[in-house]
């Protein structure tokens, strides 16, 4: 699941193939419940995989409280990484025209003059190198 920005991405992956996906740009508070109630009916998660952040800090908040609470409930670990895994490697928005920015490893915030383009897209094939079992939220406030 991707929650950074909007819309919302989820994935169903299949022997790490994605073989269906969900797209909203309905708040992740809203929809989430909605949007997996649907997915439980029609698939078994044996494993849960999200983007942890940077971005959003509401989306991130409430994606982190909802997987793990699910992650438990239904006895499937929970796995993380940064979005910048999802976008290219792009700046991830903070706000306004403050952006985050991992150089070597690190995430900073960078200030950029034009608006960049917040685009997220699922994998076609699920790395599964790239995720851990650290999944503490990035939530990575700037200094406002």
């Amino acid at each position: 699941m991707i929650s950074l920005s909007s819309p919302l991405h989820v994935g169903i992956y299949d022997n790490n193939h994605l073989i269906k996906q969900y797209e909203t740009k309905e708040q992740t508070s809203e929809v989430l419940p909605t949007l997996f109630k649907e997915i439980l009916e029609s698939f078994t998660c044996k494993r849960l995989f999200f983007a942890k952040g940077p971005g959003s800090f509401m989306a991130i908040k409430i994606s982190y409280v909802f997987l793990k609470t699910l992650s438990i409930s239904l006895g499937a670990p929970l796995y993380a990484c940064d979005g910048f895994t999802f976008n290219a490697n792009r700046p991830i928005r903070a706000m306004r025209n403050l952006y985050f920015i991992k150089e070597n490893e690190h995430i900073i915030t960078q200030r950029f003059d034009e608006e960049i383009e917040q685009v997220f897209h699922l994998p076609n094939y699920l790395d599964e190198t790239k995720f851990d079992k650290n999944t503490d939220p990035l939530y990575m406030l700037p200094a406002v």
